[in-house]
């Protein structure tokens, strides 16, 4: 009960918060709509993400409150579950193979990335496994803090790799003719009244209940299965009105490009070949197991491709909102992949990283 109490304790932001949140939804929502508007796929949250990337990297203050955040991954989860159906279900079966692929993947992808770091660019052992494990940034973070690693090049590494992943995935599935350039409507109707009030209830209470047990990303998946339980058993029709699907994709992608106003230009260049690489070397790793997944399962090829990219769930999963592709699917990988990040990547950083000490000696 206290860990709820204490996620929903609310302050009033400052005037200059209120200021810096405003001026990221504008140019968040600026940015998405050029973006749509132009026809590119995945349009608003690509579109969100680099014009509030830009406007960060150029020195404004930008940022989203707890509370707006929040609200945004419940919205978010509400619409991935609202395309959830009983065909969508039947295909869980397939997931243990898939999943089991995707850890061996996660596991080169990081040895990869991190071997990379190394040799071309000098990082020490530690900093160059942390800024090659998939996802799980929080988790990564503390243990970068810990371990005295070099926590600035690392959060380039993480943050760029999301970056690109978000901006650059609907246009290569989009040109590669697997994905639509222009997504459909995910709802046909929109939820009654009644029905949308069922819909944000279960999906609170879902994404509390989450969050009492500590459960990553709590607001978006409890989200997602409280409004996957009422549509997949036929308890609700329909789902949140398109404008609302829009505004937690703007939201989204606002939130991923605000990451860059924590970071200072210098620390940025500095950094930015060895993210480049890394994420090279990663994507190499990936597009390998991809592959294999495409040729010995039946599940679409668009379905592995954001499933096994490694980047933020929520992004990812936002992703596949956007164009149309099987969000259970891409959630329980994604969630896999957190799993064996968290689990692994401590074990992994005390066998084979450097403590500060090491570095210094």
């Amino acid at each position: 009960m206290k860990q709820i109490t204490a996620s929903l304790t609310f302050e009033w932001p400052s005037r200059a918060e209120l200021l810096s949140t405003a001026e990221t939804l504008v140019i968040g929502t600026a940015g998405g709509l050029m973006f749509l508007l132009a026809g590119l796929p995945g349009g608003l949250i690509s579109g969100a993400m680099i014009a509030v990337g830009i406007a960060a990297i150029a020195g404004r203050k930008l940022m989203l409150p707890p509370i707006l955040t929040q609200t945004v991954l419940v919205l978010l989860g509400i619409s991935l579950g609202s395309v959830v159906s009983r065909h969508l279900l039947q295909q869980v079966s397939a997931y243990p193979l898939t999943i089991g692929l995707l850890a061996l993947a996660t596991f080169c992808s990081t040895f990869g990335s991190s071997y990379y770091l190394q040799r071309v660019h000098g990082w020490d052992r530690t900093s160059a496994f942390l800024a090659g494990s998939p996802g799980a940034l929080s988790q990564i973070t503390i243990l970068a803090v810990e371990r005295g690693a070099d926590l600035p090049g690392i959060a380039v590494v993480q943050t760029m790799r999301v970056i690109i992943l978000t901006a650059a995935l609907p246009m290569v599935l989009a040109f590669a003719g697997v994905a639509p350039s222009v997504a459909p409507s995910l709802t046909t109707t929109i939820a009654s009244p009644l029905d949308l009030v069922e819909l944000v209830a279960a999906s609170l209470a879902a994404a509390l209940l989450l969050r009492l047990i500590k459960f990553p990303a709590s607001w978006m998946f409890g989200a997602m299965i409280g409004s996957s339980v009422l549509h997949g058993a036929g308890w609700v029709e329909g789902g949140l009105p398109d404008w609302v699907r829009g505004v937690a994709l703007v939201g989204i992608g606002a939130l991923i490009g605000s990451r860059f106003a924590r970071m200072q230009i210098k620390t940025l260049a500095g950094h930015i070949n060895a993210a480049l690489g890394s994420f090279a070397v990663a994507i190499a790793v990936s597009a390998i197991f991809v592959g294999i997944v495409a040729l010995t399962t039946q599940v679409k090829f668009s379905d592995v491709v954001v499933a096994y990219a490694p980047g933020a769930m929520d992004a990812m999963l936002a992703l596949a909102l956007t164009l149309h592709i099987d969000p259970i699917f891409v959630g329980a990988h994604h969630l896999s992949r957190f799993v064996f990040v968290t689990i692994a990547t401590p074990g992994i950083v005390h066998l084979f990283g450097r403590t500060q000490d090491d570095v210094d000696d």
